[in-house]
């Protein structure tokens, strides 16, 4: 029997609880975490060190009885450190694959932008086909297989910024900030965090289950005509040097399905459209030299295209 909106409503409850029990402040990304995860996204994370970004996949991974592997990106790390690699056995005097710690369901990426572009490389495959192919030999990696990277914004010494091709491949970029300054007093009373103590909360039975109840989410034409108009805007925009792509449309669409759904809703409003616009797209547009000279962001960019940008009624 398939599972009711109401089902599906009460075990995102339960998700937020038990991470929430660990990851006290960050509300709203546990929320876009959790949205990202249900639209089956990718997620990169990017904040000051110290703001549970690394403890809050591993919550993730607990709660949603995942297999969670996690990778220090580094400037001598690898290819094959991530995916794997072949080595001639002489006992038995033949290759035998030895996976890497990309073979997992959530993959933390740690300080992704400090591998150099053939190791951040390695993931474009998995990331946008959810396989691998080594020495020639393609391997599945599961429907469940997902990617939560980190990087840190203030350091910029030995880092490579991702490509653009890898960034379109990353449903959110979130910027993640510190607490309040209650949500810290409640930090330290609360002494280490411990994602040993998250219980199992979802299994994969239900997150198909529920990756399945959020792809029949109806988007009726005018909101999927209302997405359209907002990615091809950014391709038109003043300020903008390269808009989003087609991609980018299908992302957002994918969110939108989501957030409906963890609304208790079968059909997506343009209010969910505007809530996700930025941060689905934030990483997807290079701006150009006007914006730079004017210190604009990308997020005002695009709220700027999205207050121009009429709504549907």
């Amino acid at each position: 029997m398939a599972m009711t909106l109401d089902e599906f409503r009460s075990l995102a409850a339960r998700l937020r609880s038990a991470i929430g029990g660990v990851i006290q402040g960050q509300e709203a990304l546990i929320d876009a975490v959790l949205t990202a995860i249900f639209a089956r996204g990718h997620v990169l994370l990017e904040g000051p060190p110290g703001t549970a970004k690394t403890l809050l996949a591993q919550c993730f991974g607990r709660a949603a009885s995942l297999a969670f592997g996690r990778v220090q990106f580094t400037p001598d790390l690898m290819p094959g450190d991530v995916i794997g690699v072949n080595l001639f056995n002489f006992q038995t005097n033949a290759f035998t694959l030895t996976r890497g710690p990309i073979f997992t369901d959530i993959l933390l990426a740690d300080e992704i932008n400090r591998a150099p572009p053939k190791t951040q490389a390695a993931l474009l495959q998995a990331m946008n086909e959810r396989e691998v192919t080594i020495d020639g030999v393609t391997h599945p990696l599961g429907p469940n297989f997902c990617v939560i990277a980190t990087q840190n914004p203030i350091e910029s010494h030995g880092t490579y910024p991702l490509p653009e091709a890898q960034l379109d491949r990353f449903l959110f970029k979130l910027l993640v900030d510190f607490p309040d300054k209650a949500a810290e007093v409640a930090i330290l009373t609360a002494g280490p965090a411990n994602p040993g103590t998250i219980p199992p909360v979802l299994s994969a039975e239900a997150l198909a289950e529920g990756h399945a109840l959020v792809g029949a989410i109806r988007l009726d034409a005018t909101i999927l005509t209302y997405i359209v108009e907002l990615i091809r805007a950014t391709r038109s925009d003043a300020e903008v040097l390269h808009g989003a792509s087609t991609r980018a449309a299908a992302a957002l669409a994918g969110a939108v399905r989501a957030r409906a759904a963890l609304e208790g809703r079968d059909y997506g409003l343009p209010d969910d459209v505007q809530r996700l616009f930025v941060p689905t797209l934030r990483h997807r547009i290079v701006l150009g030299p006007t914006a730079e000279i004017e210190g604009r962001s990308a997020d005002d960019v695009l709220t700027t295209i999205l207050n121009r940008q009429d709504a549907p009624r």
